[in-house]
């Protein structure tokens, strides 16, 4: 029999009802008011015309009703489609077209958005953050597996979306053996939810993982500026943080200026990015707590290892595999590595996904057999803690965000006075990386560093915008004349 999230979420939520569910907006909520939300959230669903196997976008910051829409399109026996809009217009309305959604959930007050959506033929509904569905019409779309929980999109090598199936068993398989892993949880923690829903790590360990568990979430909108969060984690007591490396940055900033740290925060995990470790020692000084490094994929679930414990932490690596899954580094003709060696990542296990949504030749060149290429070159030492030495492909990660070059590449192309360009990135102590472009002028007409910039803002989404603008003669290339992006980075 499939598991079902919803039945696990109600089943854990029934047994105490008058517990501390979410806070929101300096107020607990008990479990009963949520599941009251998601049933009216339901009601609405099933009066539009929502059928089992439909699908629905979520344009939506991190709220309630973020959750209650959840619980309520899996009762319905649907799929949700979490997207960021901060992404770009493009970009956002090509995954929508792609996905086939019966309709958009966007918040209150962004009418520009939902007048939008509804001009393209979109039923688009606007949401207020806390409170109750209004009656809407969903539209007639092509149904998927109702096992399908979660449709994510992630962008590919070349920037556009690609749609990525989660299913009820991959999510509860991969919380659960999460909170089996980590051995520092305990019974009375608190969660902060703020890394944002549509991101894969922020949809399973922030929000879903202690609803599965029973643990009470703070939720908040969003995370700037820090000294919010900061006052968050406060005033609801929180005790554990899932966050990317920029926001302890950003967290770390406040508190250097003055703003007085959290003294119930316990538990501090990084994902989607490297954590420097130059910040480590910062981190324990400032905040109090030691980080815990752990990394996975969307196309896992997301969780694929993690430190399991302060005590047991390996500074640098992420950590060991969770329970249940294999892994295996290849070389680039995908022959099995010995034990130390350098190469790519391959992974099998129960919360990996069987294919890309409307991708079957993608699916084919990642997915061989049970096993998924990662992508990402690792090194696995003889207690079995996995160190990310770099990405296989390209991709700039920029606080947590992927920021692919060919795209960034094709707009500076475009650019009147570029005769060629390459994009690598270059780290920084906040944001992880940020977008270093290196220009070959044509000579006519004359560009300067500013001039790429603001080209780059009224294009691109703004963590894609290069921050650091060389000119160059020449780009060094390879024997076959391909641009030597390795070298570029030793500058």
């Amino acid at each position: 029999m499939n598991v079902r999230l919803e039945e696990k979420i109600l089943s854990q939520c029934n047994r105490s009802n008058g517990e501390r569910a979410v806070w929101w907006r300096g107020a607990w909520w008990s479990r009963k008011v949520l599941v009251d939300l998601a049933a009216q959230y339901e009601t609405r669903l099933k009066e539009s015309g929502f059928k089992e196997g439909n699908r629905v976008a979520a344009l939506m910051p991190n709220c309630p009703a973020f959750l209650a829409l959840m619980i309520a399109v899996w009762k319905a026996g649907g799929t949700m489609a979490p997207l960021n809009l901060q992404a770009g217009l493009a970009p956002t309305m090509e995954a929508l077209v792609h996905s086939d959604v019966s309709a958009v959930f966007a918040p209150q007050g962004m009418d520009q958005v939902t007048q939008g959506l509804a001009a393209s033929g979109l039923p688009a509904v606007a949401v207020p953050l806390d409170g109750p569905l209004p009656s809407f019409q969903s539209r007639t779309c092509e149904r998927s597996d109702p096992e399908i929980a979660v449709l994510f999109y992630t962008s590919g090598t070349t920037g556009s979306p690609k749609g990525v199936p989660i299913t009820h068993s991959n999510l509860h398989d991969n919380v659960t053996k999460s909170i089996f892993h980590f051995k520092d949880l305990e019974s009375d923690d608190i969660f902060i939810n703020v890394l944002p829903n549509f991101h894969t790590l922020g949809f399973t360990t922030s929000g879903l993982l202690p609803l599965l568990g029973g643990y009470p979430q703070a939720i908040m909108p969003t995370f700037m500026p820090p000294e919010g969060a900061i006052e968050c984690i406060k005033a609801a007591e929180v005790t554990v943080m899932i966050a990317v490396p920029t926001m302890v940055a950003l967290m770390l900033g406040a508190i250097a200026r003055g703003v007085e740290p959290p003294s119930s925060l316990r538990l501090l995990v990084t994902g989607g990015d490297r954590f420097p470790s130059r910040l480590d020692a910062r981190t324990k000084q400032l905040l109090g707590v030691s980080v815990l490094e752990g990394y996975g994929l969307t196309e896992t679930s997301p969780v694929v290892s993690i430190n399991e414990s302060v005590a047991r932490r390996k500074l640098g690596t992420v950590g060991t595999v969770l329970e249940g899954y294999d892994v295996e580094v290849r070389d680039t003709e995908d022959e099995l590595l010995p034990l130390g060696a350098e190469g790519t990542l391959w992974v099998k296990g129960p919360s990996v996904f069987k294919g890309y949504f409307k991708a079957p030749e993608l699916t084919r060149e990642k997915i061989k057999g049970e096993w998924f290429n990662t992508g990402d070159v690792v090194r696995i030492d003889e207690e079995g803690y996995l160190t990310i030495l770099d990405r296989a492909t390209d991709i700039i990660i920029v606080g947590g965000f992927n920021v692919y070059p060919t795209e960034v590449e094709g707009v500076l192309q475009q650019m009147p006075g570029v005769r060629e360009c390459a994009v690598v990135g270059v780290e920084h102590p906040v944001s992880g990386e940020i977008v270093k472009a290196y220009i070959t002028p044509s000579g006519e007409p004359k560009v300067t560093a500013r001039d790429v910039i603001s080209f780059s803002k009224e294009h691109l989404a703004h963590y894609k915008i290069p921050r650091i603008v060389e000119f160059i003669d020449e780009m060094p290339r390879s024997s076959i004349g391909k641009i030597l992006k390795r070298e570029l980075r030793k500058n």
